[in-house]
């Protein structure tokens, strides 16, 4: 893939961003999209040298960010992670909650009952929890935006991912109803739902040509995703562009089936 334009004017000037599971894949290109498009941005990961990395990395390009130790189960990490936002610079404006897990493999009535209760944690309860605790902070400068990153299997579940899938598919359903009950504080809440994007979590897919070659099949666009494309819709429904969209999902999945 070429020819991805990445230079756009700083429609996000001045804004405060805090991206979780933000130091590489998705996450990553996420947050330094938004960067790139004028927003000083408070990456997370759950590593400190991931964290380091990743601000050498944006920092090393004349980017506006710093970073946080952040488990997303953790309450007090979460609290952290706003505080620090707050504290380097001086408020919250947007959340994106990138941060998931998928411990294990298979149909999702074979998920045993501990690892079902861990990918909603994180997946689901999380992402609410983070969304909860944020909104005094986006209150407090006249309004923002939430977005959840869920996955083209929350509207097609893959029988590998049997109950990640099903976590995804929640945050749909989390989009719709913050969207309603937080329009009138001027929140915006939308959802992005990549395909298969060329990350280390997604490796299973091309990790050897068959894998790869049965992959593409169900992809029309015949490549998978590369991250700095979810970062690009993410600016988008950031910024002013997307000022009448709430309660929305973008699916970037090349053409992968989702819905009518």
């Amino acid at each position: 893939m070429s020819n991805i334009n990445l230079s756009t004017a700083s429609k996000l000037k001045g804004k405060v961003v805090v991206v979780t599971a933000s130091t590489d894949g998705i996450g990553f290109a996420i947050a330094k999209r938004l960067a790139t498009d004028g927003a000083n941005v408070v990456v997370s990961s759950r590593k400190e040298k991931n964290v380091k990395e990743a601000l050498r990395k944006l920092k090393g390009e004349g980017l506006s960010a710093e970073g946080v130790v952040c488990h997303v189960a953790k309450a007090e990490d979460r609290a952290t992670l706003f505080s620090t936002a707050v504290e380097k610079f001086g408020g919250i404006d947007i959340l994106i909650s990138n941060a998931a897990a998928n411990p294990t493999a298979g149909p999702v009535l074979e998920c045993e009952e501990s690892v079902w209760d861990k990918i909603f944690e994180i997946n689901l309860k999380a992402a609410y929890l983070l969304s909860k605790e944020v909104l005094p902070y986006i209150k407090k400068r006249g309004g923002g935006s939430i977005i959840y990153v869920s996955s083209i299997v929350g509207f097609q579940p893959n029988n590998l991912l049997g109950a990640y899938s099903v976590s995804k598919t929640a945050l749909l359903g989390l989009t719709k109803a913050a969207a309603q009950d937080l329009a009138s504080d001027n929140i915006r809440v939308n959802c992005i739902a990549p395909g298969i994007v060329k990350t280390r979590f997604s490796s299973p897919f091309y990790e050897n040509k068959s894998a790869e070659d049965i992959a593409l099949q169900k992809i029309p666009m015949n490549r998978m995703a590369l991250p700095q494309e979810m970062g690009g819709v993410a600016s988008f429904l950031c910024s002013d562009d997307a000022s009448y969209i709430t309660g929305e999902t973008i699916v970037v999945s090349g053409g992968m089936a989702s819905r009518l």
